[in-house]
């Protein structure tokens, strides 16, 4: 019997979360899905800015490595299937940003955005920079964009006081 890819590429740990616990392999819109796979986690991340962050920063970290390791076993340089960078894109957009249906659509829709269009300096990086390095850092180059236009919002209207108490 053998195995597929997919299963072959779920049965390992290291790809299993290089691809987003496997929402990477949806038939379209990798990308996409892989964001929205990550959503959960802005909902069980700590409300303390200085923990979220270094949790994020420790996501990077390791993702550098997942993303290599995960490249290497598919011998090509970000594969769409790999969304491990996109969770992290996601959780640098929503840092410091209060959670609500409304503010978790916007950062999720601002994060694509920047992400798929890959304006200056993402494109620049997502071209110069290779290995698992390269696959994380126009995510998170995406994230802060994200975040930048989502807090100008977030001052310039009563979005945040839509705020979930959570």
């Amino acid at each position: 019997m053998a195995v597929s890819l997919k299963q072959a590429l779920l049965a390992n740990p290291q790809n299993f979360l290089a691809l987003g616990a496997g929402s990477g392999l949806a038939p379209v819109a990798p990308g996409t899905f892989g964001t929205l796979a990550a959503i959960p986690l802005l909902f069980i991340m700590p409300s303390n800015p200085w923990l979220y962050g270094a949790i994020t920063v420790l996501l990077f970290v390791v993702g550098i490595y997942l993303c290599d390791s995960c490249a290497s076993y598919m011998q090509t340089h970000d594969h769409p299937a790999i969304v491990w960078d996109e969770w992290v894109g996601l959780l640098v957009a929503m840092f410091l940003v209060p959670l609500s249906i409304v503010t978790v659509i916007l950062g999720f829709a601002l994060f694509r955005f920047f992400d798929i269009l890959k304006p200056w300096p993402i494109g620049l990086a997502d071209k110069k920079v290779s290995g698992g390095l390269g696959i994380m850092i126009d995510d998170v180059l995406a994230g802060i964009m994200a975040a930048i236009v989502l807090h100008l919002i977030l001052l310039l209207t009563d979005l945040g006081s839509l705020a979930l108490q959570l």
